[in-house]
Order: C-alpha cells, then sequence, then structure tokens
C-alpha cells in the first residue's frame, strides 16, 4: 500500500499559517483540512480571521463555515469527520494538509480523541447554573480540588474547557485526567508537523496589528450581529467576549479593542505551550522561505 502523508501547520494565531499551508497544499496538489475550532462557525468569519476569498480558491479547504455558532459539536465529531475525508482525500492522493492553531483539534486528527464516558446531561446543567452564579473562579476552584493534575494544564480562562473537565470527573468520578492518553486510534497516514514561530515581542505587533484590521473590517459589526446569542458556547471567544462587555456598558470601545489584543496574546502564549508538547514538531522561523520548508518535507518522506 502506498504511504499517505499529513503534513501539518501548527503555530500561534497571525503567524502566516494559511498562507504556508496553501502554498504546501498547492506544491503537492492536495487539499487541506482547517482544525481551526472558531473557523468552523458561518456567523463568526472577521473575529475569527477566516481565510480570505482569494485564499480559499487558491486551495481547497474543508471545514472552514461548515457549521453554524447553534450546532452542537464537539470535538469527537470533528475527529470523525475529518479522519473520514482523509480517507476520501487519499484515494486520489498520497498527501494531504492539515492546519490550525487548536491544540485540542490537531491532537484529535494526529492521535485520536479519548474515549469519555458518558456523562448524564444534569451534571452540565448544574455547572452552567454555578458558573452563571458564580463566574470562572468556582469552576477553577472546584477543577483543583476535582483534577489538581488537568487544572495544572487546561487553559485557566476558558470556561468550556473547564466545565467539560469538571463534566466527566464529577459524572465519572474519576479525575478527567485519568481518561487523557489511554485510547489512542490508528492513523492510516504518516504525519509531518511543521511549527512556525516568531520572536515574542515581533508575535505580540503581529497579533496587535491583526487586531487593528479586524476592527477595521467590521468587527464590531459582527459581533453586534450574535450578541443576542452571546451566552451560546461558540461565542465564548476572544474577540467577541469583550465586545460583549463594551455593548452590555462594562467597557469603553476602546477598552475593549486593547482587552482583545491583551488575551490574543495571552491566548498565542497558550498555543504555543501546547504545539511545544506536541511530538516531533519541526520548528521554522516564520519568515523562512517555503521552499526550505517544502524540501525539509521531501526529504522526511
Amino acid at each position: 500500500m502506498q504511504k499517505k502523508y499529513l503534513i501539518t501547520v501548527v503555530g500561534p494565531t497571525a503567524i502566516g499559517k494559511t498562507a504556508l499551508a496553501i502554498e504546501i497544499a498547492n506544491h503537492f496538489k492536495c487539499e487541506i483540512i482547517s482544525a481551526d475550532s472558531r473557523q468552523f462557525f458561518k456567523e463568526m468569519a472577521i473575529g475569527t480571521a477566516v481565510p480570505s476569498k482569494d485564499e480559499l480558491e487558491a486551495a481547497k479547504h474543508h471545514f472552514i463555515q461548515n457549521i453554524s455558532i447553534f450546532d452542537d459539536y464537539t470535538v469527537g465529531d470533528f475527529e470523525r469527520e475529518a479522519i473520514a475525508k482523509l480517507d476520501e482525500l487519499y484515494q486520489n492522493n498520497d498527501f494531504a494538509v492539515l492546519v490550525g492553531g487548536s491544540g485540542l483539534y490537531i491532537d484529535a486528527v494526529l492521535k485520536g480523541f479519548d474515549d469519555f464516558p458518558d456523562i448524564d446531561i444534569s451534571v452540565r446543567e448544574n455547572l452552567i447554573a454555578e458558573y452563571e452564579k458564580n463566574g470562572i473562579s468556582y469552576l477553577q476552584e472546584k477543577l483543583k480540588e476535582v483534577d489538581p493534575v488537568h487544572y495544572e494544564k487546561v487553559a485557566l480562562e476558558n470556561p468550556q474547557r473547564l466545565m467539560r473537565a469538571l463534566e466527566v470527573s464529577i459524572g465519572s468520578g474519576k479525575p478527567y485526567s485519568s481518561f487523557l492518553n489511554v485510547k489512542k486510534n490508528s492513523r492510516n497516514f504518516t504525519p509531518i508537523v511543521i511549527g512556525l514561530e516568531a520572536d515574542r515581542e515581533l508575535m505580540y505587533d503581529r497579533i496587535n496589528k491583526r487586531v487593528d484590521i479586524m476592527v477595521e473590517s467590521g468587527l464590531i459589526e459582527e459581533a453586534k450581529s450574535v450578541y443576542p446569542n452571546k451566552k451560546l458556547n461558540a461565542l465564548q471567544t476572544v474577540g467577541y467576549r469583550e465586545l460583549f462587555s463594551h455593548f452590555d456598558g462594562e467597557f469603553t470601545l476602546d477598552f475593549a479593542i486593547e482587552e482583545i489584543k491583551k488575551n490574543t496574546r495571552r491566548f498565542a502564549k497558550r498555543q504555543m505551550t501546547w504545539f511545544r508538547r506536541t511530538e516531533n514538531v519541526k520548528w521554522f522561523d516564520f519568515t523562512t522561505p517555503t521552499k526550505e520548508i517544502i524540501t525539509f518535507v521531501e526529504n522526511t518522506l
């Protein structure tokens, strides 16, 4: 059987992953699987930096704006659909590209998603009620109590991740971390993982400029359009939460924009922490010529 390869591009937000993925896909005449969990949503184009029309036409992308914020869509759903799409693509090509900054979704494709037990829905409902009553600090303290191992690794500012870990821990009676890395599904491809990096100050400057471009491109209007549904899971996202606080009268617009920049920089730092732990990543400075990266890939085959 001919070997299949999944060329994977990871790194922090605003580093240039999309442009590199397109060039790699064009070189190998293959298609792209997006693993950016917020670019899935049709209603969130500007705030999630969805690839431009020209970029989407330059190479065939999958899982871009394919669902709605009203859809119930999990990382497990993505894993199943992405693997099915790869199986389809590999019928005609030995190569495919996976690109994104959502580490959990990248891991789900590369290694398989952990096998969690079914949990009674009342557990999640109780956690949501506690979160709305007591805020995120309640979730943080509760997770520290029931699963100190996962507490050290999880994004503590992300209420959905906290509630998911608590849901499994409370509902199963076992720490969420005890289910991680227990079961991995076999894959019919060989991953080649490329990481893009930059000096921190340079990376932060790129993030600040990207936020300014988003605002100029209509981010405020986009956030207003989804504001009535601000409690949906999909909208618990940097770039939207801060503007919702502005609409609620808690922040001035200028302060909200500065908060978006600050929280995006924090997000980028967490992304790098995640991807630094990912196995077998070959890191390149983001200014490295694409030709050099493609030569590395070809030499790895």
